[in-house]
C-alpha cells in the first residue's frame, strides 16, 4: 500500500482529483468531440485487476499489433477514471470510444441510450467476485451497519458494487426496501477506501471492492472480513466489469474494434498461461504497491476467470428494472450487448 497519508491529505487529494474529472467533463461536454475515424481508440479503464486484461494489451501493444496485422497503424489513447459515472459521462461527451466499468453502469447507459447513441457491451473483462469488507467487528451481516457506518463505493446507486448492495438490501428487507443502505454510501476510489479499511480510525467502516483491494484489505488488517461476497448476491459466478461502446463508434470504426476485441481475446489468452508476468505487468502499470505473491494469488483465484464472454449478468438487468432503475427490460444479455463472436455465447 501506498505510505499513510493524513486525512488532510487524502482529503485534499481526493478533492483536488474530484474538481478536475468534473472540470474535464464539463469542458468536454461543452465541446463534444465526434466518433473520430478509423486508426483511433480512446480507453478508459478504472482501478483494481479487473482491468489487468487493459494493462496486458497497452503494455504489449496488442492494439497496435493487430491493427497492423489488418493493414492499419492505430493510435492508441488511455485513460484513468473513478466510478461508473465518470466512465458514463465520458463516453457521452465522445471523450472516449470504449468505457470500462461495471454491468450497472452500462446498463444504466444502454437504457438511457436507448434508441439514440445506442451504447450497448462490446465484451467482459472476466468473472471477479467482488467483496463488501468491513473492519467493524460488529458488522456481520449488511443487517448490522447503523448510521454511525459508511460503505465506500466507487460511484453511489451508480456503480456494480451499489447495485450489487441494493439486490442484498432487497433480499434482506424487500423489494420496496432496495435502497435502505444508499444513505450510507458515499464515492470513492477503491485505493483511497482500501487505505481507509486497513488503517482504520475513520467513519468508514465497509467497502465494496475488487481484487486486489479486497484481498489487501483481509490481509493487512485482522479485523477486516467478508461481509458479503457477490457470487452469493447473483447466484454464482458472474461478469461485474466489461467494456461498451456507442453503436456509433462500433459502426464507423470496424477495423479498429476488430483489432481492439482480437488484443483483448490474445490478452486474455496470456493472463491464464503467465499468470506472474500479468501481475509484473499491473504492477508496472498501476505503480500498486503490493506483495507480488497476493497478488498471483489473486489473479490466479480458481473463482477468477478471464474471458470475453460475459456470464450471468442478466439478474442484476432484472433487478434494475424490477426496481425501477431502467426503463427498458431487456430480454437477455444480447439485448445489451453487441452481436459479436466474443460474446454471442454471453449471458
Amino acid at each position: 500500500m501506498r505510505p499513510a497519508e493524513t486525512s488532510s491529505e487524502r482529503f485534499t487529494r481526493v478533492l483536488t482529483a474530484t474538481v478536475l474529472a468534473l472540470l474535464i467533463a464539463v469542458l468536454a461536454l461543452a465541446s463534444p468531440t465526434p466518433a473520430q475515424a478509423e486508426g483511433r481508440i480512446r480507453i478508459a479503464e478504472q482501478f483494481g485487476v479487473v482491468y489487468l486484461l487493459l494493462n496486458v494489451t497497452r503494455d504489449q501493444q496488442l492494439i497496435e499489433k493487430h491493427g497492423k496485422a489488418a493493414g492499419m497503424d492505430i493510435e492508441v489513447e488511455w485513460a484513468r477514471l473513478s466510478g461508473g459515472a465518470a466512465v458514463n459521462d465520458a463516453l457521452l461527451s465522445g471523450a472516449v470510444d470504449i468505457g470500462g466499468a461495471g454491468v450497472g453502469p452500462l446498463l444504466t447507459l444502454w437504457d438511457r441510450t436507448h434508441g439514440r447513441q445506442n451504447v450497448r457491451g462490446v465484451a467482459s473483462l472476466g468473472n471477479f467476485p467482488y467483496y463488501l469488507v468491513s473492519n467493524n467487528p460488529a458488522v456481520k451481516t449488511i443487517a448490522d451497519f447503523t448510521d454511525k457506518d459508511r460503505i465506500a463505493v466507487p460511484a453511489v446507486t451508480v456503480s456494480v458494487q451499489s447495485r450489487m448492495l441494493q439486490m442484498a438490501a432487497a433480499r434482506q428487507w424487500g423489494a420496496e426496501q432496495f435502497n435502505r443502505l444508499d444513505r450510507l454510501t458515499l464515492a470513492l476510489p477503491h485505493p483511497d477506501a482500501a487505505a481507509a479499511i486497513i488503517s482504520g480510525g475513520t467513519e468508514i467502516t465497509g467497502h465494496f471492492a475488487n481484487p486486489p483491494f479486497q484481498d489487501q484489505e483481509l490481509a493487512e488488517n485482522p479485523k477486516a472480513h467478508i461481509v458479503l461476497n457477490s457470487y452469493d448476491v447473483l447466484g454464482g459466478p458472474s461478469s461485474s466489469t466489461v467494456l461498451f461502446a456507442t453503436e456509433k463508434y462500433r459502426k464507423e470504426n470496424p477495423k479498429t474494434y476488430a483489432a481492439f476485441l482480437a488484443a483483448l481475446a490474445e490478452a486474455a489468452e496470456f493472463v491464464r498461461a503467465h499468470p506472474e508476468q500479468a501481475a509484473d505487468i499491473y504492477i508496472k502499470a498501476t505503480q500498486a504497491r503490493i506483495d507480488r505473491a497476493l497478488l498471483v494469488k489473486v489473479i490466479t483465484n480458481p473463482q477468477v476467470q478471464f474471458k470475453l464472454a460475459p456470464e450471468n449478468t442478466y439478474p442484476l438487468a432484472e433487478f434494475m428494472h424490477r426496481v425501477g432503475a431502467i426503463r427498458n427490460k431487456p430480454a437477455s444479455a444480447r439485448d445489451y450487448f453487441f452481436d459479436d463472436a466474443a460474446t454471442a455465447q454471453g449471458s
